[in-house]
C-alpha cells in the first residue's frame, strides 16, 4: 500500500519537524533538566498521546474529504506549503521566551496530553503535510494516513526521549543550543526546502 512513497523525502520531512525547536522541544528540556528524566518521559508520553488523537481525527477527515470534494486537492497541496512556511518563520522566531517549565509527573503527562490534542497545528500538520504522502489509488486514504502517522509518532517519540535524556544531563545548555540563531536559522530554512518539494513534487501529472 505504501509502496509509491519517497521514504527519503518522507522521513527527512518528519525528522526535521520534529527536531525544529518549537514549544514541545522546549518545554520537555526545561522540564527534565528542572525535574530529571523520569518525569520527562512520562510528560513524553502525554505527548504522543494528544498527538495521535489528532492522527486518528486526521485521517478520518482527510479521507472523507477527499471522498466528498476531489477537487480539494489543489487547496491542501498549497496549504501544506504554506504552513511548512509558517513552520519555518516560527522556528526562526523562537528565541526560548515562551518555554515554559511546570509540570511535574501526572502534571507533566496532562499539560503534555492536553498541548498536543487542543493544538490546531498538530491536526493540520497530519492533513496537510503527512497527508501530501498518501496516494487515492494505493488504497483507502485513512488508512495510509495512520499508517504514516504511526511512522512519524515513531520519529517523535525518538527525538522527544532524546530531548528528554538531553535535557536531563545538559540542564541549561540544550535550550541555549536549541535557541542560538544559526540553530533556529537553519532549522528555518529545512522546512522552506521542504515547502519547496512539496509544491513541486505534488504537481499534477
Amino acid at each position: 500500500m505504501l509502496a509509491h512513497v519517497d521514504w527519503p523525502a518522507f522521513l527527512f520531512a518528519m525528522a526535521a519537524v520534529e527536531l525544529t525547536p518549537g514549544p514541545n522541544m522546549g518545554w520537555l528540556a526545561a522540564l527534565s533538566a528542572r525535574s530529571g528524566r523520569r518525569v520527562g518521559l512520562v510528560a513524553v508520553a502525554g505527548v504522543t498521546l494528544g498527538l495521535a488523537c489528532q492522527l486518528v481525527a486526521a485521517a478520518t477527515g482527510l479521507s472523507a474529504l477527499l471522498a466528498e470534494l476531489p477537487l480539494v486537492y489543489q487547496s491542501l497541496r498549497w496549504a501544506g506549503v504554506a504552513f511548512m512556511l509558517y513552520l519555518a518563520w516560527e522556528a526562526f522566531n523562537d528565541d526560548g521566551s515562551a518555554s515554559t517549565v511546570r509540570g511535574d509527573g501526572r502534571e507533566g503527562f496532562r499539560r503534555g496530553f492536553i498541548a498536543n490534542i487542543l493544538n490546531p497545528k498538530a491536526l493540520v500538520f497530519y492533513l496537510l503535510i503527512v497527508g501530501q504522502f498518501a496516494e487515492p489509488a494505493a488504497g483507502a486514504i485513512w488508512v495510509q494516513i495512520v499508517l504514516l502517522g504511526l511512522i512519524h509518532l515513531a520519529v517523535a517519540i525518538l527525538v522527544h526521549v532524546g530531548i528528554v535524556l538531553m535535557g536531563a544531563s545538559l540542564g541549561s545548555l540544550l535550550d541555549r543550543w536549541r535557541t542560538a540563531l544559526p540553530v533556529r536559522l537553519g532549522f528555518a530554512l529545512a522546512l522552506a526546502g521542504i515547502a519547496v518539494w512539496i509544491a513541486i513534487s505534488t504537481q499534477p501529472g
